[in-house]
């Protein structure tokens, strides 16, 4: 296939044949032959604008990971690209399949103080599976081919590009290359390493199987729910993998993850870092430590901090089907029963707070009713601490793929980007954004893009006046605590109202429920502001230090 006009009609027609059919941008005079090239092409991309580069991203990185295809974001030069990097680097965390197209000063001024000028790609080089500028209009096309290539390639990530202003601008003809999709499967993994953990699995008394994202991320859900059911494993499942056993099966042993890690004598690790989410893959007792399988869909993404019994890297659904064949499990019987109880004990514990009629709310009885409402195939939106840390705990997915939240890079700010992108992915499902209330104050302006492309989302609010994450945690260590109190009552849902969306305040628990049903009926960004008491704090295990 062959392009001719600008490069963006280059970028855009590759862009296309990837399966892309939106931008997400902020308006930039670098990047206009991108948006011309969207707007007036054979087939129209559609075009969503935001308030904030960072949200451009977001959204963009959303969207990659709902459709596990790659998203695209467009940004313009200098202040553009380093709005997008805090966003960049999240994604770089998260693995997620993105592609950022950026305007760069021109070559032939390079030197002379051009208008934003500045030399993007050392800033974004570390942060990205590439960071290249294109300085041949001829090659526009095949270096977007690429890009989008290696980005959804394990393990997957971003990719930045920039062009300066005569690349993009000038005219020319290329051939788009007909090979545009890598597959999304890793390499095959080494059949004597699953062997080495079938082999250790046929010994341990205690496993334990932890799923992540990638297993979503690597179309590699169905294999890991039959590898777990065959081999009758407790698993806990964290991100995206959060749905692959859905709510309530007798395998599902999240809620007693505490339980679980500390007892174990065999934790198999897949599609997730061994970081302090997961204790630094330090499992079992000071005396009897747990025997550590880490499982990753590309080499660079095995553990090197901590030591391992074994590690494979691979295609994720390869190495699932190849242990469900090869292993059995001797466990003890009593093993799977004991973490069952576990998890009973803790839903028991905390079914009164989420139906608690304290006032002030507190914040576990807004999941109390938001369970009620939430269909199968919901988006759940985390961007809060403690919040949604509270959500963490609640909101259980019945299907995987359902759940974003900022990832181990913990940026706040996701929210308002991500809640585009998913209302975009997924056109018919409910997408519900939790926001805690400082989260709240770094992308609420991003409503007037819900607003302007009638993108209609859920946003709850838990509103405790506090950086609750903060908050606590240096009460305990200082015996005080400084720069963590915001306005107590911020009326957010009427900066929801003004910038063109609905919303109300609650401030007693019996209002929740019918708060949340006129938001789902509504039809139009709706934000659910609910008061909360900000003495409640999340019992925190986990803090990253």
């Amino acid at each position: 296939m062959r392009v001719s006009g600008h490069g963006g009609n280059h970028a855009v027609a590759v862009a296309q044949r990837h399966g892309v059919n939106v931008m997400f941008t902020l308006s930039g005079g670098h990047v206009f032959p991108l948006y011309d090239a969207a707007v007036k092409g054979p087939t129209p991309m559609r075009l969503i604008d935001v308030r904030h580069e960072q949200s451009a991203v977001f959204a963009a990185e959303a969207t990659g990971r709902l459709t596990r295809d790659p998203g695209l974001a467009v940004v313009t030069a200098g202040p553009g690209v380093t709005n997008s990097v805090s966003a960049v680097t999240s994604a770089w965390f998260n693995g997620a399949p993105l592609v950022v197209l950026a305007g760069r000063a021109p070559d032939y001024l390079w030197g002379s103080g051009a208008l934003q000028e500045m030399d993007h790609v050392p800033l974004m080089a570390p942060v990205t599976k590439q960071a290249a500028t294109v300085h041949d209009k001829l090659a526009i096309a095949s270096s977007v081919n690429d890009a989008f290539i290696l980005a959804a390639t394990p393990r997957r990530g971003p990719v930045f590009l920039d062009f300066p202003l005569e690349t993009i601008y000038d005219q020319a003809e290329a051939e788009v290359s007909d090979t545009v999709f890598a597959s999304t499967a890793g390499p095959a993994p080494d059949a004597g390493l699953i062997a080495e953990a079938a082999r250790l699995l046929a010994s341990a008394r205690r496993p334990v199987l932890v799923l992540g994202s990638d297993v979503w991320l690597g179309r590699a859900e169905a294999a890991a729910l039959a590898c777990a059911e065959e081999l009758r494993l407790p698993v806990i499942t964290n991100g995206q993998a959060r749905g692959v056993l859905p709510q309530g099966h007798e395998l599902l042993v999240t809620r007693a993850r505490g339980v679980a890690l500390a007892g174990a004598d065999l934790v198999i690790v897949v599609g997730t870092p061994l970081d302090f989410r997961l204790k630094y893959g330090r499992f079992g007792s000071k005396d009897s430590p747990a025997a550590v399988v880490h499982v990753a869909d590309s080499p660079d993404g095995l553990a090197r901090h901590c030591p391992l019994a074994a590690g494979v890297a691979g295609d994720l659904t390869a190495f699932f089907t190849a242990l469900a064949g090869q292993a059995s499990s001797v466990a003890d019987p009593g093993w799977l029963a004991r973490l069952q109880d576990a998890v009973r004990a803790s839903v028991a514990a905390d079914a009164p707070l989420l139906e608690s009629d304290a006032d002030p709310i507190h914040p576990v009885r807004v999941y109390g009713e938001l369970l009620k409402t939430l269909e199968d195939d919901a988006v759940v939106i985390g961007d809060g601490g403690d919040f949604v840390s509270f959500a963490g705990r609640h909101v259980e997915p019945r299907k995987p793929g359902g759940w974003l939240d900022p990832g181990p890079f913990g940026c706040l700010g996701t929210g308002l980007g991500y809640a585009a992108g998913a209302r975009v992915a997924r056109p018919s499902s409910q997408v519900v954004l939790l926001l805690g209330d400082g989260a709240a104050g770094l992308s609420l302006m991003d409503v007037d893009t819900l607003v302007r492309h009638r993108l209609p989302v859920v946003m709850v609010c838990g509103n405790n006046g506090g950086w609750g994450l903060e908050k606590w945690p240096m009460r305990a260590m200082f015996g005080y605590d400084v720069a963590a109190d915001l306005t107590p009552g911020t009326r957010y849902d009427e900066v929801v109202r003004a910038l063109g969306g609905a919303g109300e305040l609650v401030t007693s628990p019996g209002q929740i429920g019918p708060a949340l049903g006129r938001a789902f009926d509504s039809g139009v960004p709706y934000l659910v502001n609910v008061i909360t008491d900000p003495e409640v704090e999340y019992p925190r295990t986990t803090t990253g230090v």
